[in-house]
């Protein structure tokens, strides 16, 4: 319980802020790199729902631009994608500027990721347990699949995770997911950029 609550921040803070240190040449980099690629826009903002459905904005690397059809609306996440992007999501780089929202406490290092703020009014109950925790840059749910599990399958990962949070656990996540980032597996779901809305379970 005292790493649940307390030593889980102090590993997160710490952690982070030596990472940001050690990464930021390749930040530079990538901040450069999406600047010219994105034309000035090289960060995406989006509120998320954090612990007890806290609302944040989470901070990623932009890796997909601004197109949209003839109606104005913005095309498939595929579409998107831009090819600098894609390499950047593959490699999980655009998770870097996360670090800030852990340093800030708004996230942990480990724990559930941060869905769309829409899905709170759909979750069951014990989807809901997510919130119970600090959401996560990576998760149980990510070093088992990320974007190629189903949503009940994710929930149920996430809230298992909620009820097994511990130091060892958190470490072989973080292990799991270096493992992971180098292999680039289930950064996409078929057919998409990212994963399918989930739509409640009706």
């Amino acid at each position: 319980m005292m790493y649940k609550h307390f030593l889980k921040y102090v590993f997160d803070f710490t952690v982070a802020f030596l990472m940001v240190l050690l990464l930021s040449p390749v930040f530079l980099v990538v901040l450069i790199l999406l600047t010219i690629n994105n034309s000035g826009s090289p960060f995406f903002f989006q509120k998320r729902p954090g612990r007890k459905g806290k609302i944040f904005h989470v901070i990623k690397f932009k890796t997909m631009n601004d197109a949209r059809d003839q109606n104005g609306e913005l095309l498939s996440d595929d579409k998107r994608l831009t090819p600098v992007g894609n390499i950047i999501r593959k490699t999980s780089l655009d998770e870097i500027p996360q670090l800030i929202n852990v340093i800030k406490g708004d996230m942990s290092l480990i724990g559930p990721r941060p869905l769309l703020v829409e899905y709170l009014e759909l979750y069951s109950g014990f989807q809901a347990r997510r919130h119970e925790v600090m959401p996560g840059i990576t998760g149980w749910a990510q070093v088992n699949g990320r974007n190629l599990v189903n949503w009940k399958e994710r929930f149920e990962m996430d809230v298992w995770y909620v009820e097994n949070l511990s130091f060892a656990l958190d470490l072989k996540i973080l292990f799991l997911t270096v493992f992971k980032v180098f292999k680039s597996e289930g950064v996409s779901a078929a057919s998409h950029a990212t994963m399918e809305k989930f739509k409640g379970n009706k």
